[in-house]
């Protein structure tokens, strides 16, 4: 006896609804990868779930973005605005831009040199020259900003120690003068003369005139 024939409705238990979902995923995705292999397919399925979580399955030989361009451009519908038109083709060329500075890396490394020609090797060797005189040229100009440092220390060093000599030698020069007056002041107090003259006050002991 067969199955019974499932009506097709949304499922009201949350539970049974998600156990549904993850089983017709899995079987979905699986379905999509069978038919790329066996058919050499270029199959994309892009699936979101009631929580907008995002499930996606892409034929191993391609990509999704690149089946859906391929979609746009067979069915005529526009995918795209001019906006992400132009981001993409800002993206795609940015990518070029450092695809080749990747080959110019590894041809100024001296990789894959085999391929060039004579014109584009001598291209490569006047590089490195300019490249080597830019990097010397700059190596001497820190050397000499390094040596004006130097000398601006070495001054300033010399003017130091020749400011604290200065202090020193005023101040020897005022404990020098300090030490002169004292010993003047007391080698010339003996010899002042000191008088005293008794002037009577009382009227008796003044002569008779």
């Amino acid at each position: 006896m067969g199955r019974g024939k499932i009506e097709i409705k949304r499922i009201e238990n949350t539970s049974n609804r998600h156990v549904t979902f993850a089983k017709r995923r899995a079987g979905l995705v699986k379905k999509a990868r069978e038919i790329s292999v066996l058919c050499d397919a270029e199959v994309g399925v892009v699936i979101f779930s009631s929580a907008g979580k995002l499930h996606d399955f892409c034929s191993p030989k391609t990509t999704l973005p690149r089946i859906l361009e391929k979609y746009q451009t067979n069915s005529g519908k526009i995918l795209w605005d001019e906006k992400h038109k132009s981001i993409s083709a800002e993206i795609d060329r940015v990518k070029k831009e450092n695809d080749n500075m990747q080959i110019e890396l590894r041809h100024m490394k001296g990789e894959d040199l085999n391929s060039l020609q004579p014109k584009e090797l001598i291209a490569i060797e006047e590089a490195l020259q300019n490249g080597q005189t830019n990097l010397r040229d700059k190596q001497m100009e820190h050397w000499k900003m390094h040596r004006r440092n130097e000398k601006m220390l070495e001054d300033e060093h010399k003017l130091l120690a020749f400011r604290m000599h200065q202090q020193d030698a005023e101040l020897s020069n005022g404990m020098r003068e300090m030490e002169l007056g004292y010993h003047h002041a007391r080698d010339f107090a003996p010899q002042m003369p000191f008088t005293f003259r008794v002037q009577p006050s009382h009227p008796n002991l003044q002569e008779d005139k």
